[in-house]
Order: C-alpha cells, then structure tokens, then sequence
C-alpha cells in the first residue's frame, strides 16, 4: 500500500494488487488503491460522455520520437507478444513527507470493461513526482483513469496500427492539459482543495499489442532494456538541458543556478499555477508532454519506471543491470523494483523513491544458487586425549 499524502511517518510502502470497481456511468475515483494486476470482476460502464470543445494543446508538443532497431527482422516484429507483468514499490527515502504517487494496471481491457476495446494485451502505468507538498501529484493519480480514459476522446479499436497510435498521442496529449487545467480550477476555488504552488511531474506508460508509448512531463524516467542495453524511452525536463533552456527563454523565462525562474528544478510540469498565473497566458512552464514509441520485439525484457530520486544517483544502465540480474535469480519485478530503491538509499540519494519494472516475458533460465561448500569443522585434543589415543592405538595394534 503506497503511502496516502497524510501519512510522513511511513518508511517502506510496499503496494497492494487490489481491485478497485466503477459505479454508475463514470469511472470511480482512484482512493486507496494504485495497483491492479488481475481484477476480480470487469466494471461494467455506461455511456460516457466526452467534450466536444476540448482544445487540442498545440504549444511545444514534438511528434513522436520511434525507437527501432533496423537489425531485427520483420517476421521477429510480428511473432512476439508481450506477457506483461508488473511490480513496484516506494519508499520516503530521506524526505520528511511522502510526496510521490503511482499507479498500474497489467490488464487494461479486463479492467475498464467492455466499452473500451482495445488490442491485446494492454496495460496502463503512471508515475507522478510531487513538489510543493503531495496535494498535486495525489489528485492527478485519484483522477487518473476520468483524465486519461473519460473525459478525452481515447481510442478504441481491436487493431493497433498508425491512425491508433496517433489517436493515443493526441488523447495523451489532451490528458495532460486537462489534468493541469483541473488543478489550475482547485487553486483558485473557496476551499483551495490544491495549493497553487502545488505541482507534479507525471510519467505514463500505455502498451497495447506489441506497442509501448511513453508520454513524460517532468524529470521522472522510462528505460526500457533490450537484450540488456539500456534504451532511454523518455527525456529528463531539467532547465539546464540545452533544448529546454531554449524553450524556456525563447518564452520569457530565466534560469537561476539550474532552476527555473530561480524556483523550480524541472522546465514541464502539471499544476505550480502560482508560477502559471494568469490561466491561459504563456508560461516557460509547461505541462505539454513528450512522447516516445517503440514496437516491443523478443529483444526487449523490461521496462523501468522511476522518479528522479532514482536517476539522481544511478545510471539508466546501472538500473537495468541491477533488474535484470535479479529477474535472473528469483523473476520477481516487485522485490527487483525494491532493490533499485535499497541501491538508491545506498548511494544516498535525497528524495523520495518510487520505482515499477514492468516484464514483458520471463528469463529463459533461473540462475541456479551454486551449492555451498562442505565446511570441514576443526577439533583440537588436549595432551591426555592424545596420550589416551596412543595408547588405544597401540594395544590394538598388538591385537
């Protein structure tokens, strides 16, 4: 169970597969629960109504960036499907407050239910790195289904081709701003149930058939290993980064000592409306993803998902490294996702750690534990004892 955003004195938060269910005509609200990995029942949804003058964002949303390898065959391409499988864990790490929130879902057409029909399998993940305390991160993840799959005009077809992936990224990409346009709204109620200066990075991983999308807006990381290469499927938003620092000035904004406007350390981010204000005006912080792609092959074992906690003390490779030779020992991604957090306590890291490995077949062999040596135990004999023996020996051997 992922610590709830009241909770700062929880150290380790393993998290529990438990279903959540939909009620009436809408999806219910995620609470409690982060993780589904096999629902006991399908929810059963209504019509659901989707906004026909939803703006498309249009400001510094790249295409997207595919990831091929031309050395693999076609036939390979078509052969392979993914068995997907998941685990996670999160810890507070040094950090008085627990300000990171997670969720995935191995089985996204069992879960959803039949209205949303896609190809299979499918699988939906998110990570979501808060700062200015946990409200923002915690809400986006409450809503993250009505944001993601309600409230947007998602996909739904059987087939995975071009106009489909198309349709994902463009449905992301709405996402995105609905979710900071939402929290723009919170800021400025009576109750304030979301601080203004309250912001979140968020990371999303969709796969459908053999076909893995990444849409990142923050400093959290995808890194997806192939054949035990480490393959980046997202890109850091940090000011200091030359495209962002671009971006950033080319918009009236600065860069102070590596942050933004002297304030925050990431360039793209959902909420942080005090630096966003007034809403619908141009701002060097965006909450516009961007997205990667890649048609999954018998080459690729897993994917990695972490926050920057991570990332800020190891290597994409190193983390790939670490997963793997644990997914050879025991295949077990949840105890792999605790061990790149215990790594990165190791190495000293400063913030709060949240981590999913998500498999996509199992290893071809288990290391097998080497059998221990025979230890020879020692004994010593006091000067009567070997006097005693000797003379044992002797009159046997008049015998």
């Amino acid at each position: 169970m992922v610590a709830e955003a009241e909770v700062v004195c929880q150290k380790r938060v393993p998290v529990l597969d438990v279903p959540y269910f939909g009620k009436g005509s809408n999806i219910e609200e995620i609470d409690e629960i982060v993780a589904i990995s096999s629902p006991v029942s399908s929810p059963k949804l209504g019509k659901v109504g989707l906004p026909a003058d939803l703006p498309t964002p249009q400001l510094d949303v790249k295409s997207v960036e595919k990831i091929t390898d031309p050395s693999i065959e076609t036939t390979t391409v078509v052969q392979f499907v993914p068995d997907i499988r998941s685990g996670s864990f999160a810890d507070i790490g040094p950090r008085r407050y627990m300000e990171d929130e997670h969720i995935r879902i191995d089985d996204l057409s069992s879960y959803l239910g039949p209205l949303f029909k896609f190809p299979k399998p499918s699988a939906f993940y998110g990570v979501f790195d808060g700062h200015g305390g946990p409200e923002a991160a915690a809400y986006v993840r409450k809503h993250a289904l009505r944001f993601f799959f309600e409230d947007v005009d998602f996909p739904r077809t059987c087939e995975v081709d071009d106009v489909f992936m198309e349709g994902v990224e463009n449905s992301l990409s709405k996402s995105f701003l609905l979710a900071d346009l939402a929290l723009a709204d919170l800021a400025l109620a009576d109750d304030c149930t979301v601080n203004s200066s309250s912001g979140t990075t968020a990371l999303v991983a969709m796969i459908f058939g053999r076909h893995l999308m990444v849409a990142n807006a923050g400093d959290c990381r995808a890194v997806l290993c192939r054949k035990g290469e480490a393959v980046d499927m997202s890109e850091d938003h940090r000011p200091i980064y030359p495209s962002e620092r671009r971006r950033v000035e080319d918009l009236g904004g600065f860069i102070d000592d590596g942050y933004l406007n002297g304030v925050l350390s990431v360039s793209r981010a959902l909420g942080d409306w005090d630096m966003k204000f007034p809403k619908g005006s141009s701002s060097p912080l965006i909450a516009e993803p961007e997205f990667r792609q890649v048609v999954l092959t018998e080459d690729d074992e897993f994917l990695i998902i972490g926050c920057d906690g991570i990332w800020d003390v190891m290597s994409s490779q190193h983390a790939v490294s670490i997963v793997r030779k644990g997914l050879r020992r025991h295949d077990d991604p949840e105890q792999c996702a605790r061990d790149l957090v215990m790594e990165a306590l190791r190495c000293n890291t400063f913030d709060n750690l949240t981590v999913i490995v998500v498999c996509f077949s199992s290893p071809d062999h288990l290391e097998q534990p080497s059998p221990r040596p025979r230890r020879l135990r020692c004994c010593s004999l006091s000067a009567e004892a070997l006097c005693s023996l000797r003379s044992l020996l002797d009159a046997n051997a008049k015998w």
